[in-house]
């Protein structure tokens, strides 16, 4: 699949088992983690992951695989936006 800028996407999946275990295939970055929130990038859009006693216990960006385990209360895409956009320009849309 490619983007309106013609880059191939990497493939992306997301197995979730339980809310207790997930699998996230094409993960390109991870910006931050806690125990309550994991944000990773992929081609898709920035992942937010939010639960609590969140633990990634794999994680290998060469082959874009992220595994969590915890208590998953949600999962949620952040559309990419450009670099240069000032905070307020995201906030008053």
């Amino acid at each position: 699949m490619t983007d309106a800028s013609g880059k191939i996407k990497a493939p992306h999946n997301i197995i979730l088992e339980d809310r207790k275990n997930l699998s996230v295939t094409g993960v390109t970055d991870v910006d931050s983690f806690d125990e309550t929130a994991i944000v990773a990038y992929t081609d898709y859009g920035e992942l937010t992951i939010s639960g609590s006693q969140l633990h990634i216990s794999r994680l290998n960006i060469d082959e874009g695989q992220l595994f969590v385990e915890g208590n998953i209360s949600a999962m949620v895409y952040v559309e990419k936006t450009s670099k240069n956009e000032s905070f307020f320009s995201k906030v008053f849309r």
